[in-house]
């Protein structure tokens, strides 16, 4: 019994190093083009989003996303397994969405995050997520489409994805919706632009047009993947600075397991040898 644990804390220990592995063969290439995501989400700007997508909230009660429509909209797509940009963006966009509640009060817009990994992102998943990253807003829902809108869905958003073995490649996309159900503004990165998601908001809300968008020079290189993070200064994807610590403090637990195991272990066999010569 003791030996087969030994021999799995030893499998997991392995099993760590291969996926430390993973990672940085990962980190050297997206799988993403970045460039090809940030212009389909452009690509959108100014469409309306189908009357046709029914999506479950955390309740598991279905919610129709044109039921929304009447107030301003924000969109995020996540997926539950992601352990890092995907919390880290949400609790980025809470801040943004608490800023806009003190200013024009939670009942003027609509919030929503999609989980797009079916079927993995259900109703429990979404509802775990929430309260994960300490999400209670009464105007934000998070939705699990079924499977099968899921391409059409993310593509009325201009939302692009691509799996990889540790999960998902991903634009960090916040999307602005009028009260009419079109995409008026897509933010990116994994802290928003503050001042302009609130004189968009204050814009759609006043019912005034749009001013122009900024240049989106250089946004490529402030998009965030999994797991991965672009450095401009030698143009290459390396690996999240925050992933060496997670993988070390894995390994400290499964090593010292281990240790335990093995003691443990020479513990017994002592123990019957003395019992033997008594």
């Amino acid at each position: 019994m003791k030996l087969s644990a030994l021999g799995g804390a030893t499998a997991l220990l392995a099993a760590l190093l291969t996926a430390g592995g993973l990672h940085a063969q990962e980190a050297s290439a997206p799988a993403l083009d970045q460039a090809a995501a940030i212009r389909a989400s452009q690509s959108v700007v100014g469409h309306s989003i189908g009357d046709d997508y029914i999506l479950l909230d955390r309740g598991g009660r279905p919610v129709r996303l044109a039921s929304l429509r009447g107030k301003p909209l924000i969109v995020s797509f996540i997926y539950t397994g992601c352990f890092h940009s995907c919390p880290l963006a949400t609790r980025s966009l809470l801040q943004s969405v608490r800023r806009l509640d003190e200013r024009f009060g939670p009942d003027r817009f609509n919030v929503v995050s999609i989980g797009f990994n079916q079927p993995a992102d259900s109703p429990q998943a979404m509802k775990a997520f929430a309260a994960q990253n300490g999400v209670s807003e009464p105007n934000w829902r998070f939705l699990s489409p079924p499977a099968a809108i899921v391409p059409a869905l993310t593509g009325d958003f201009g939302f692009r994805y691509a799996a990889t073995p540790a999960g998902f490649d991903h634009a960090l996309q916040v999307s602005l919706l009028d009260a009419q159900g079109r995409i008026a503004r897509q933010f990116y990165g994994d802290a928003l632009p503050a001042d302009a998601l609130d004189e968009s908001m204050s814009q759609l809300l006043a019912g005034a047009p749009l001013q122009p968008q900024p240049p989106l020079a250089g946004l490529v290189e402030r998009v965030r993947l999994l797991c991965t993070y672009y450095d401009p200064q030698t143009g290459t994807y390396r690996i999240n600075p925050s992933l060496p610590l997670e993988l070390a403090g894995g390994l400290t637990f499964i090593v010292a397991f281990a240790w335990y195991m093995l003691n443990e272990w020479r513990t017994q066999r002592r123990a019957r040898r003395e019992a033997l010569r008594g």
